[in-house]
């Protein structure tokens, strides 16, 4: 089995975006969407903090699909659109895709966007890796974990472009790979556990 899955440091995490920019040009990401999105903590505002002047605090919390053992959105799926390859990854066929929102409802992590209109991109053309589907109107789409880039046993794109070098990335069910070792020693945690989604996307300080 093989369990692909991405852990952040928090504490090296300082809030660039470099991630959510890296994500968008690697996967032809329409213009007014990030699959990849880096959110403050206790803020509802980019930068944002927590606490009473003098004494603030900001952490950041990158967020994406999270790429759920008990995906919620593929339980949703009326046409079996949305399922976890041989991989572990949570992915769509487009083809499949009828455009009825359900998986966005049942995510719990807000992790999807919708392509309601034709998708617009600044330079007129599509950007980024050729071998990434180019998404019609009417289709849900969102972190495939860079499919095309792991597959060949690369890292994803937000991985390998972060400069605080605050995610890790490798197999869950390989106990002596970085990231189980990371998650092991640091008491990483999931985000909303109690949802029983099972998330692959660890996080820890």
């Amino acid at each position: 089995m093989t369990r692909l899955a991405i852990a952040i440091n928090q504490g090296r995490c300082v809030g660039c975006h470099t991630c959510a920019n890296a994500c968008k040009m690697q996967n032809n990401v329409p213009d007014g969407m990030l699959w990849n999105r880096v959110l403050t903590e206790g803020s509802d505002v980019i930068d944002g903090a927590q606490g009473t002047y003098p004494h603030l605090t900001r952490t950041y919390l990158p967020m994406a699909c999270q790429h759920c053992d008990n995906a919620a959105c593929q339980r949703v799926c009326p046409t079996g659109a949305t399922y976890k390859d041989e991989k572990g990854r949570v992915e769509i066929d487009y083809d499949k895709c009828i455009g009825c929102r359900m998986c966005m409802a049942a995510c719990p992590y807000n992790a999807r966007v919708f392509n309601w209109s034709k998708p617009k991109r600044s330079t007129g053309a599509n950007w980024g890796d050729g071998r990434v589907p180019v998404r019609p109107k009417g289709v849900a789409e969102k972190c495939t974990l860079c499919k095309e880039r792991t597959d060949d046993g690369d890292v994803p794109m937000c991985v390998a472009c972060c400069p605080a070098r605050a995610r890790i990335f490798g197999d869950l069910d390989d106990p002596d790979s970085e990231i189980s070792k990371v998650i092991r020693e640091n008491q990483a945690y999931v985000l909303l556990e109690e949802q029983g989604t099972q998330p692959k996307v660890h996080y820890f300080n």
